[in-house]
């Protein structure tokens, strides 16, 4: 089942060229395309490619199509293929059958790229990668014929249809276009277009000893699929001349255009695949899918709702220029869904015990407790109220300084949907460590309210410590501790707070009972979401985000 995006949609530059061209008849349909490289997960920075390009074809009437370009085999998995699918469905956006690889055209491809030979487009060159490379010039300097450049159509031919034959060694030679080394644009000087890589691809098998590159199969990708905009980041905006001039020098069936936008840049964020990559094989982090990864199965894994990051992407809006978007407003977006949607739970993080010495020994009593405060209809739980009761232990002050209004000895404070308490005593240890706190009730005031209209300052939750169940909490925070991570250096920018977990948590039954994998909101504490570790006999939450101070506007407490 997909998510109807179409109201979601804003306007930005991308969206008035193609509503420009359909209402001039340059297209009558709409098709685009989202394709990535299955050479590893995906991350926000993706999303924001996938909500546009899916969102455009749905706000149009058009096509999306989810094309894998499969071009480099060393790197490529099946892993990432299918976890790539499971992250677009997941985001809210469905291809239906238009479902793709680059590999479906290598045939093609390689038919044209004969063409391009015979029309003295292209050549084999013998130079190595480092050859080629310094060859090249500079911006500054134009770059140099290769010697083999001026090979015959026929010498050409023949090396080529070698080099698919499987005789030479990886590297030997590579197929380059015939442009011109002196261009200003560098990557119009004789761009490689085929290279030799004996390597098992994971749906053509060993079929192929010669892969297209990504410049070539791109375009012509893009081509054969009919699409009408072809969008992409702005570090392809260099690439588009050579996107033009093969378009224009095969016989493609169509001719799409393509179109640069901002790529995604977030504070205390990597996007390079090249350092999450690092990032997870030097375990820095315990996968793709830790939820300290920008990857969107982190986002996933960590509890943050598709609908949220679709907003963030909606708020940011496709701009022409670079910049760089604050992560507050990713965090924004995520904690506004969270508060619409998810359910009210309670949990006390880090325990301390509190005995109501007043309390009738052996009595329980059930407590009614909202599910949703702005949502009615979502109902009420019980919750059990008895003698023994765990607070969280940073809301107890044995010497409080002015100004803290939750427990200590001699203040009176509310329990959330309960009763007032007024802490009476101190348990400590032999090391002086306080392990428990003695307290009276005021029975009168159950619901949370006193009939002579005193007042308390603080509101907190608690927990009955018989029937709480225990629980595992990971605190995850940004993984980086500069605002403006180094990529070239980026383990000395990691943040060692990074991940906080706490063993002996407490949470309601209601929790442990459910096995919902939708966050909810712990009073107080943020929002959480069952993580894939847990287990009915081992209980774990992951964080998805904090919460802003309400609570006690909420509530009316000032605690």
């Amino acid at each position: 089942m997909t998510t109807d995006t179409t109201a979601e949609a804003g306007r930005d530059f991308i969206r008035d060229i193609v509503q420009a061209d359909l209402s001039s008849h340059k297209h009558n349909r709409i098709v685009t395309r989202f394709p990535p490289e299955p050479n590893g997960y995906l991350h926000i920075g993706h999303a924001k490619s996938i909500a546009l390009n899916f969102g455009i074809a749905q706000e149009f009437g058009g096509q999306c199509n989810l094309r894998f370009d499969d071009t480099n085999p060393t790197k490529e998995e099946q892993e990432y293929i299918d976890s790539i699918q499971a992250d677009v469905h997941w985001l809210g956006y469905d291809w239906g059958a238009n479902l793709f690889y680059a590999s479906d055209y290598f045939e093609r491809l390689y038919d044209w790229a004969e063409g391009l030979i015979k029309a003295g487009y292209a050549y084999v060159d013998d130079q190595s990668q480092e050859e080629i490379r310094t060859s090249r010039g500079t911006l500054t300097e134009p770059g140099k014929n290769s010697p083999f450049r001026d090979r015959s159509v026929e010498e050409n031919l023949d090396l080529f249809r070698r080099m698919k034959a499987g005789e030479f060694s990886n590297g030997a030679r590579v197929l380059r276009a015939k442009i011109d080394m002196a261009a200003g644009n560098i990557n119009l000087r004789d761009p490689v277009l085929y290279r030799i890589l004996h390597a098992h691809h994971p749906r053509t098998g060993d079929k192929w000893s010669i892969y297209p590159s990504y410049d070539y199969a791109h375009g012509q990708s893009d081509a054969i699929e009919g699409i009408t905009h072809s969008i992409c980041t702005l570090e392809f905006e260099d690439h588009r001349p050579l996107y033009e001039w093969l378009l224009d020098k095969l016989p493609v069936p169509s001719k799409p255009r393509q179109y640069e936008m901002a790529r995604l840049n977030l504070t205390y964020t990597l996007l390079s695949k090249r350092v999450l990559t690092q990032l997870v094989r030097d375990g820095h982090v315990s996968g793709w899918d830790d939820p300290r990864m920008p990857t969107i199965a982190g986002l996933k894994r960590r509890g943050v709702p598709p609908a949220a990051v679709r907003e963030f992407i909606k708020r940011i809006g496709v701009a022409k220029a670079n910049s760089v978007v604050d992560v507050g407003m990713l965090e924004f977006c995520i904690r506004e869904e969270l508060n619409r949607t998810a359910l009210r739970r309670m949990a006390v993080l880090r325990p301390l015990k509190v005995v109501i010495e007043n309390y009738p020994e052996g009595q329980v009593e059930e407590i009614e407790a909202i599910n949703h405060p702005d949502n009615p209809e979502a109902g009420t739980r019980k919750i059990a109220f008895g003698r023994e009761l765990y607070i969280e232990r940073d809301d107890f002050m044995e010497n409080p300084p002015k100004k803290f209004y939750r427990l200590s000895p001699g203040n009176e404070v509310r329990l959330r949907y309960a009763y007032f308490i007024k802490c009476t005593g101190v348990v400590k240890n032999d090391a002086g460590e306080i392990v428990e706190l003695r307290a009276t009730y005021d029975p009168s005031t159950k619901g949370g309210n006193a009939p002579d209209g005193r007042k308390v300052k603080a509101t907190m939750h608690w927990l009955p410590a018989a029937q709480s169940k225990p629980a595992e909490i990971r605190i995850y925070n940004q993984l980086f501790a500069n605002p403006s991570p180094n990529a070239a250096d980026f383990a000395a920018d990691l943040n060692p707070q990074s991940l906080e977990v706490l063993k002996d948590a407490r949470v309601e039954p209601a929790i442990a009972e459910s096995n919902s994998p939708d966050p909810v909101q712990f009073e107080r504490q943020g929002y959480f979401v069952r993580d894939a570790d847990s287990t009915p006999d081992r209980l774990v939450f992951n964080r998805a985000i904090g919460l802003r101070d309400t609570f006690a506007k909420e509530v009316g407490g000032k605690g």
